[in-house]
């Protein structure tokens, strides 16, 4: 099985600089594994690494998609697994790096997405949102739970999925098998809670001193448009309370911290439930040597 190297992990967990040394180290190429990231200008609020401070280590998936093109995760599977492949074909190490755990999960896994061109072109306009969400609940309840009845789009996209497979949406993630299609080697970086806490609130101040109200002017119209799909995320979405003066910039500022220690904390919850791997506490002082230790078995070991 090909190799492939994952470093998940925390907000703030360092995972930029460790992925590039380990890069060095091994002779590999980085993948970005994250859903804000792989598009253009959303920069400051998505701690995107820029140019100057890759030292020289190749970066994939990063800037590949306009504001307004639509990005999904059976997408980005695929282009990862197409970089992987010409990584490998190069005679280099692929190296995951990510906070977005469901990306690299598709990406490894044995995983397998319905085509969405392929649904039935039926577009529900005879039926209300209360009668598609009804509809979902008798059919797919589990699913019904993780669905809003003010989302319009996705009560179609789901009922169109059904109708055209004949199956939940359930019953396909629960056919999916759960084997890593690569001779995966896996880590998750944190550390301390209280440790990790100051290191957010430190990159969110320095967010905003780089220029982060200036960025949201440019990509927003000064709040005018909401609707790109990047601007869901954290960092971005809270600012919409500044421009309607519900909020002052600093209350802003403070809704960004508390909304990334709160994703931190599920980014945790959420690995320990779907990956085996080990996880690192980058603030050890041989945390490093921890992890190329492991590496240099996985590496000379054979599948």
């Amino acid at each position: 099985m090909k190799k492939v190297l994952v470093i998940n992990g925390s907000t703030a967990s360092k995972k930029s600089e460790t992925a590039i040394s380990l890069a060095k180290k091994y002779n590999g190429e980085i993948i970005s594994c994250d859903s804000v990231q792989v598009y253009r200008g959303l920069d400051i609020g998505s701690a995107k690494i820029q140019p100057e401070d890759m030292e020289g280590i190749p970066h994939h998936l990063i800037d590949i998609f306009d504001l307004d093109e639509k990005m999904d995760v059976a997408l980005f599977q695929q282009l990862a697994r197409e970089k992987i492949e010409e990584i490998i074909q190069r005679g280099k190490l692929p190296i995951l790096v990510g906070g977005t755990g469901l990306y690299i999960k598709a990406v490894i896994n044995d995983y397998t997405f319905e085509d969405e061109e392929e649904f039935e072109t039926k577009d529900y306009s005879d039926m209300t949102n209360q009668e598609l969400y009804d509809r979902l609940v008798e059919k797919d309840p589990e699913q019904a739970e993780k669905i809003h009845l003010n989302n319009r789009q996705r009560l179609i996209r789901i009922n169109q999925l059904m109708d055209t497979t004949n199956k939940t949406r359930t019953e396909i993630i629960s056919q999916q098998d759960d084997e890593y299609i690569y001779d995966v080697k896996l880590f998750y970086l944190m550390t301390q809670r209280d440790k990790l806490v100051e290191r957010i609130d430190k990159r969110v101040d320095n967010m905003f001193e780089e220029g982060l109200l200036e960025e949201v002017n440019t990509i927003t119209n000064h709040g005018q448009n909401w609707d790109y799909q990047g601007l869901r995320a954290i960092g971005y979405k809270e600012f919409k309370r500044y421009y309607t003066r519900e909020q002052m910039l600093d209350e802003v500022k403070e809704q960004i911290k508390i909304h990334t220690r709160q994703f931190s904390k599920r980014q945790l919850t959420w690995f320990k439930h779907q990956f085996i791997g080990e996880i690192i506490d980058v603030l050890q002082d041989n945390y490093y040597e921890i992890l190329t230790k492991e590496i240099d078995q996985w590496i000379s070991s054979q599948e």
